[in-house]
Order: C-alpha cells, then structure tokens, then sequence
C-alpha cells in the first residue's frame, strides 16, 4: 500500500516538473504553446495507462472483485495509451474529442462490467 502511494506521488510530482519545464521553455520560446499542451495532456494519458496497468496486481478479497480490477485495468491502460497517443500524433481538436472520449467510454466499460458482475451476483 505505501508503495502505491509513493509511485502514485511520484507520478502527480513529475507531471508538475514536466509542466513548469514545458512551460519554462515555451517561455523562452523553444517551443510553441501547442506543444506545451502536448506534452502535459500525453503525460497524463501515460498516467491513466500507468495507474490501469497496476490495477490488476492489486490484491482484491474475492474472484468477481478480481474480474473488475483485471477489466478496469485493461479498458484504463488502453484508454491511456489511446489519450497519449492522440495527443502526440492528432490535430488538436481531434485529439481533445477523441482523447477524452477514449478516457469515458475505458471508464463506461469498467463501469459496465461491474454492473453485469453484481447483477450475475444477485442472480446466483
């Protein structure tokens, strides 16, 4: 559990670092405001993939809470990657509609499933 917290501060301390470096050197002009924005948005999808790569290694204290953290972990770690990777390849207003949609439908599936998990619970 403590390691989790620490990874997980690490994670919010190095997007802040990689923000104030991106911002310092938009400032100083070596890049545009479009790739600040680029940076920091695909640090943060890699974030997402990060946190639902871990989800599954999780202990959990029963098979179906297992099922969840294994779909959660995978529909997260997806939507992640596909959030970092629209926000270094795509034009911007397709990487903000396709990004953030990528994030609600990885979070609709994990919710949905544990839906359906609890419903089969109900019925057995």
């Amino acid at each position: 559990m403590k390691k989790d917290v620490i990874t997980d501060l690490a994670w919010g301390g190095g997007i802040l670092v990689l923000a104030l470096i991106a911002s310092f050197a938009r400032h100083q002009g070596y890049i545009d405001h479009d790739t600040t924005t680029r940076i920091v948005l695909g640090a943060t999808g890699l974030m997402v993939a990060s946190f639902g790569n871990r989800m599954p290694k999780r202990m959990v204290p029963n098979a179906r809470a297992r099922q969840a953290t294994r779909v959660g972990g995978w529909s997260l770690a997806i939507s992640g990657l596909i959030y970092a990777g629209l926000w270094a390849f795509a034009p911007l207003n397709v990487a903000l509609i396709g990004g953030c949609g990528a994030i609600i439908l990885g979070m609709a599936i994990t919710f949905g499933y544990c839906l359906s998990l609890r419903d089969r619970a109900r019925s057995a």
